[in-house]
């Protein structure tokens, strides 16, 4: 049965912001950069890759605050959506400056739009959220997250089957997930969404056949693969969007081509499957 959605309810929450000042310490930089079996980690000074900032600003709330998924319990700065399911399916970013590690930072979000369409599995609520990252009173970086919440299966469920890549790769690399990469993961965000570190619950609760990846830490190695192919070279815009799961159990394939300035990226599985599709645009 459905859930009830009082949409023109969870709109008054359109127009709300909340802003957000932290200096960027190195430790979460150092720590991603080993994450990523980087040679060389960051310093003070040196200049934050992105989509590293989603490191910093991050929220803590209570245990009494917490949802028996891990996830902060709803209301607050985002609309209560009465759907269990929340995932962060895409997003833009604009990098018109460097953020710059061991200064301070400034995070301006409001919630931009929340609407309500109807999906083959029920209902879904989209909330688009904008944030502004400031430093030195310069706007650095422009971002427009993507968030969906749906109801969650009562049973297993089969994925639909994927598409597959429309080019050949240029350049790639193998990502294989496994338990400690994504509780790192989890841990540098501070993300307690169980479905990503406890096995038992993902797939006992939830009805996923394996831990699942994050869509961010996807993204931030669409990235890196990035800056192995074109190494130095700045990244103006970035867009990503999920479209099927990965899984601890899958061996994924990290993939680049390039034409001109424009940069097309996608993950894909063992079977060509793709997972998420990315698009960077180089230079400033």
């Amino acid at each position: 049965m459905s859930v009830a959605i009082d949409i023109d309810h969870l709109r008054q929450w359109v127009g709300r912001e909340q802003v957000a000042e932290q200096t960027l310490e190195p430790f979460p930089a150092v720590a991603m950069s080993g994450l990523l079996d980087r040679a060389e980690p960051p310093a003070v000074d040196d200049a934050l890759p992105l989509p590293w900032h989603w490191l910093y600003f991050l929220d803590a709330p209570a245990r009494a605050a917490t949802g028996l998924d891990g996830h902060p319990q709803r209301g607050g700065f985002l609309p209560p959506v009465p759907l269990p399911r929340r995932m962060w399916a895409a997003g833009k970013l604009q990098c018109e400056a460097p953020l710059r590690l061991g200064a301070s930072a400034r995070r301006r979000s409001t919630v931009r739009s929340v609407e309500l369409k109807d999906g083959r599995s029920g209902p879904l609520v989209f909330v688009t959220v904008d944030h502004v990252l400031e430093q030195g009173n310069r706007t650095c970086v422009r971002e427009e997250q993507n968030i969906v919440y749906r109801e969650a299966p009562t049973a297993p469920v089969s994925l639909p089957v994927g598409e597959k890549a429309t080019q050949a790769a240029q350049w790639s690399a193998t990502l294989q997930p496994d338990p400690a990469l994504l509780f790192r993961y989890s841990a540098l965000t501070y993300n307690g969404h169980r479905i990503h570190y406890d096995r038992d619950y993902a797939v006992h609760e939830e009805f996923y056949p394996a831990l699942v990846v994050h869509g961010p830490l996807l993204a931030t190695a669409l990235l890196d693969l990035l800056e192995q192919g074109r190494p130095g070279v700045p990244v103006r815009a970035f867009t990503f969007r999920a479209l099927r799961p990965a899984f601890d159990t899958d061996v994924l394939q990290l993939c680049a081509a390039a034409e001109g300035n424009t940069v097309e990226l996608w993950t894909q599985d063992a079977q060509g499957q793709v997972g998420m599709t990315a698009q960077a645009t180089l230079g400033w």
